[in-house]
């Protein structure tokens, strides 16, 4: 063997070993210490998990209403419309516009939920 080459080896070799024993030193240290894991959900996911969830309760808690009295408006006008055809058209519209709005909004929560769960 050469001298270049046992100088070689002996720095590889001090490294290995160094490897080695920090290898060594990390698995005795998760042995004793194995709730050290740290596996909490951060803050930060948290805050918007919670934030996501608010979200859709307030959207559903108001739009509940808001669609049902629509749907009521566009029911009454079309029932009142003694045959007038725009007043009709406008009925149809409301309704459909306000049943799509409230069917929108519940679709929000499924694209809240998959974010969510992507997130968390």
């Amino acid at each position: 063997m050469s001298k270049l080459n046992k100088k070689y080896f002996l720095k590889n070799n001090v490294f290995f070993k160094l490897l080695i024993l920090t290898l060594i030193f990390n698995f005795i240290l998760l042995f004793i210490f194995p709730n050290l894991t740290l596996a909490a959900t951060p803050k930060l996911v948290t805050k918007l998990n919670d934030a996501f969830t608010n979200i859709t309760e307030w959207l559903v808690k108001l739009a509940t209403p808001a669609a049902a009295v629509a749907v009521g408006i566009g029911v009454f006008m079309k029932k009142f419309s003694f045959g007038d055809e725009e007043r009709i058209r406008t009925a149809k519209k409301l309704i459909r516009g306000s049943l799509f709005s409230y069917a929108f909004i519940l679709a929000i929560q499924l694209i809240l939920s998959a974010i969510e769960s992507l997130v968390g």
